[in-house]
């Protein structure tokens, strides 16, 4: 869970944001009409008000979260840039920023009735000066010494240049570089720690990834050839995927969360991550709290920002819930276990949900405090029991076992055994259903290595998800 002691921990992170800062204005209004001069809405404008965006809109979640924010960034000596500053003290950000008017400060105005964007109009920055780009150079060397992590946020108007330059120079001191990127050039993010593109943008890359196993083939092959350590593909509704070079792809499901306005989820997400690295935090700790405020920030208006109240009130929140994440749900456990409860984990596909599942599933939570369902992925059961398989797709299957009392929390695995799951969780007791043998049962020595036990339960006579089928006429 996300204690005081976690919060406290984030107001210890001091990180330097690059890239290109944008000034988000919106203006807003109600819409009664349709123009007659053309066939579009009239509306009359009665609020305006200014955001940070782009790289600033990761400084701004870096600062709501505790952090110390510092912005380094080249715009124009405009009215743009005067907002900026008035923004970015607000918001208790400590900004660098080079100012010259040979150049332009990018905006983006959107036009709003009634919550929604009618119009987006772009007012963008030319070309940045040569002074701007050796200042940028020198400023950043001097930075670089007082802070745990670099966040590069790219939006392709050249706000960081020479990138490549830039991840050397902190890499050569230890400094973990983080990548929002743009385009398909990511040589130029080489050796960078992780870089975290959403989905359209990594297949623009490496092109279509027609399934799971593809997506992590192609990420661990541009990880290889590009030196970096991992890479975060945010993913919609999807949820987000974590590939590396060595361990295990972790899936992250989306937050249960409607959807409001993506804008600039994207910056929390890189935000978050940057602040975690630079107080410490592993880097999964790091993306699953990244992963919650990215829930949290779709159901805002606008460019936003997530606060560590509100993320700890959202991690308060899973204890209510029974279908978790593989992240989520260790934390959840090692909370479990702190409490001293006895943790029973078992696992199936559940296609076909029969009272003989439910005593079993009542037995396997006799044996302890709290019982973990592992569910086999829809590809998992195709994978096992064949094409016309499942009969019920994983969201009907776990909200049917979520219904069971005896169930106290679910996860789902992509794999065809949920070894790796077992081995990440650690259960106390590992319970099989059958006549099975110890060294038949997937995880049964790892769990006994760990201290744990296995127990197998004898199937309840008279019910059977294939006899079942066999009166559907299911093979």
């Amino acid at each position: 869970m996300m204690n005081q002691a976690l919060i406290d921990k984030l107001s210890t992170a001091k990180v330097l944001v690059l890239g290109d800062l944008m000034l988000d204005r919106y203006w807003s209004g109600g819409t009664t009409r349709i123009s007659p001069e053309a066939p579009v809405p009239v509306v009359k404008i009665g609020d305006e008000f200014e955001r940070l965006g782009g790289s600033g809109n990761v400084a701004a979640n870096i600062s709501a979260l505790g952090g110390q924010a510092h912005l380094l960034a080249m715009l124009g000596d405009d009215e743009a840039a005067d907002s900026v500053v008035t923004l970015a003290r607000q918001g208790d950000i400590d900004c660098h920023l080079l100012r010259d008017k040979q150049s332009t400060t990018t905006v983006k105005l959107r036009i709003i009735s009634q919550q929604q964007q009618l119009l987006r109009l772009d007012f963008e920055k030319t070309d940045v000066t040569q002074q701007q780009i050796d200042d940028f150079h020198l400023k950043f060397g001097d930075l670089l010494r007082s802070v745990g992590a670099v966040v590069v946020s790219d939006y392709g108007k050249g706000g960081v240049p020479n990138p490549e330059a830039v991840i050397e120079q902190a890499k050569a001191v230890g400094v973990p570089v983080l990548v929002d990127p743009k385009g398909r050039d990511y040589a130029k993010y080489r050796y960078a720690q992780l870089v975290t593109p959403n989905y359209r943008e990594f297949e623009e890359v490496v092109g279509p990834c027609s399934s799971e196993q593809i997506l992590e083939s192609k990420a661990k092959s541009l990880i290889g050839d590009l030196d970096i350590d991992a890479i975060l593909i945010t993913r919609g509704d999807k949820g987000m995927t974590l590939v590396r070079r060595e361990q295990a792809t972790v899936n992250l499901a989306a937050q249960t969360r409607e959807v409001f306005d993506v804008t600039g989820a994207g910056d929390t997400v890189c935000g978050v991550c940057a602040v975690g690295i630079a107080c410490g935090i592993d880097l999964e700790t790091s993306i699953g709290l990244a992963n919650k405020a990215a829930g949290i920030v779709v159901g805002k208006f606008g460019t936003a920002t997530v606060s560590a109240n509100e993320l700890h009130i959202s991690t308060s929140a899973l204890s209510k819930q029974k279908t978790f994440d593989e992240l989520q749900l260790k934390e959840v456990l090692e909370k479990k276990r702190a409490d001293g409860a006895r943790i029973v984990m078992t696992n199936g596909c559940f296609d076909v949900l029969h009272a003989g599942h439910v005593e079993y599933l009542r037995n396997a939570r006799l044996l302890g405090d709290y019982l973990v369902v592992a569910v086999n992925s829809d590809s998992s059961v195709s994978t096992l029991k064949g094409e016309n398989r499942p009969i019920h797709r994983l969201s009907d299957r776990l909200a049917v076992l979520a219904a069971l009392e005896s169930v106290d929390a679910l996860v789902s695995f992509e794999d065809s055994t949920p070894l790796a799951l077992i081995n990440n969780l650690r259960p106390d007791v590992l319970v099989k259903g059958g006549d099975y043998r110890l060294e038949e049962i997937v995880g049964g020595e790892e769990v006994i290595a760990n201290g744990g036990r296995v127990e197998v339960l004898p199937f309840v006579e008279g019910h059977s998800s294939s006899s079942i089928l066999n009166k559907m006429g299911v093979e």
